[in-house]
């Protein structure tokens, strides 16, 4: 029996260690989707930003947000971290990639234009405190919001793997940052005309998506955490979803590449948070609906309202991540053809909270960052692009002739 458990917590530390991987390649998705969408001269800034955010996301985690979560420190002795076959510390690995998201969606809004060491710092605080502190709540009960969600609706908010708690949360903190910038420059005329800023590589952008998408498998499968909790549902679901966006986007979007390979991403967003409960027709108009919302949202918020958010992280995560969890109080139910267990009032009211603490966040985070020391590159800085203590890094003349 000893032997049975100890493969059992060998294996469940192996199942999610193979999760956390295929999390952490997305960020490379993450990485080249907006490499391929900003102008070539930001190219590099825009690598360097993603890879540099995780690492200042991995020691905010590791020292403060894991343990607002879950109240797990790691300042006990390397033999106790061990124990279970350290399945804690490849725990913490796992959900360290989805808390690194929140940076990463950031990154795609204010490309272009904002200030690197600054937003180093707002990642620390972002990831050390505002993004746990929901987590804590919706995925390890704390401050008694789903005690009272349970006993009021019937059901708790359900978010089995973070339609609202990453997606929704990075992607409001990502408007909140977008605003506090303001339009890259000479992206809108006084007049109200309009300067387009075409994708610098199609490729590269295509390359994001792709990476994303394969990697989501197991953002949302490995989401059980224990390896008797793995579900073939979620593995379908998340192909349903994916398959709905893309479709419905490259409808919607008469068959523009940019809006055809956001499309899976905007449905895998939206499934997230049910993809262990929809039955996979309720996957496939989850999908749908959030690969429409992206096109229409991304369209007027560009156009009509004036919103430079680079990569429309607002509606691809913000949106549809929020419409993911809804989505699940709708799909999920078993009249709608899933599992039950869940209550559209408890979805609504959990999705409004994570937007809410998402939006107050970003706004004091971002909002007390420029009041002391700034969040915009000077004029100079954003012609030459991004910033220049990057772009010398890429541009000075051995390099060049080394590379």
């Amino acid at each position: 029996m000893e032997n049975l458990g100890n493969l059992k917590e060998g294996s469940d530390t192996l199942f999610i260690l193979l999760g956390a991987i295929m999390v952490l390649a997305m960020h490379a998705g993450f990485a080249f989707l907006e490499l391929g969408t900003v102008r070539k001269k930001n190219q590099v800034n825009a690598l360097v930003k993603i890879l540099t955010d995780f690492a200042i996301s991995t020691l905010a985690y590791f020292f403060i947000g894991y343990s607002i979560a879950y109240g797990v420190n790691f300042f006990n002795g390397a033999e106790e971290l061990a124990q279970k076959n350290g399945y804690e510390l490849v725990k913490f690995f796992f959900l360290l990639t989805f808390a690194a998201a929140i940076p990463a969606i950031v990154s795609g809004g204010v490309a272009e234009r904002a200030r690197f060491n600054p937003m180093l710092g707002a990642t620390f605080i972002l990831v050390g405190f505002v993004y746990p502190f929901f987590e804590g709540i919706a995925w390890n009960h704390r401050f008694g919001v789903q005690d009272w969600l349970n006993a009021s609706f019937g059901a708790e908010f359900h978010d089995f793997a973070g339609s609202v708690v990453v997606h929704a949360v990075g992607g409001w903190i990502g408007l909140a940052a977008v605003l506090m910038l303001g339009a890259r420059r000479g992206r809108y005329g006084k007049q109200g005309q309009m300067s387009g800023h075409p994708p610098s590589s199609i490729p590269f952008l295509a390359l994001g998506a792709w990476i994303l998408t394969v990697g989501w498998f197991g953002f949302n499968v490995m989401s059980a955490q224990t390896i008797d909790k793995i579900s073939g549902l979620v593995a379908v679901n998340s192909l349903m979803a994916m398959v709905g966006g893309t479709l419905v986007a490259l409808w919607l979007g008469r068959n523009d590449p940019g809006f055809v390979h956001n499309g899976p991403l905007a449905g895998l967003v939206a499934v997230c948070a049910g993809s262990d409960l929809m039955h996979p027709i309720g996957a496939l108009f989850t999908g749908g609906i959030a690969g429409a919302l992206f096109v229409w949202m991304f369209t007027l918020t560009q156009n009509k309202w004036k919103i430079d958010d680079v990569l429309g992280v607002w509606p691809l995560h913000g949106l549809c991540g929020a419409w993911g969890g809804i989505a699940a109080g709708i799909f999920g139910l078993k009249a709608c053809g899933g599992m039950g267990g869940v209550s559209f009032m408890a979805q609504l009211i959990g999705t409004l909270m994570g937007i809410g603490i998402a939006l107050a966040g970003g706004f004091l985070v971002y909002g007390a960052i420029k009041k002391i020391v700034g969040i915009r590159l000077d004029p100079e800085e954003e012609f030459n692009g991004a910033d220049l203590s990057i772009h010398k890094i890429s541009a000075t003349p051995e390099r060049e002739s080394g590379w």
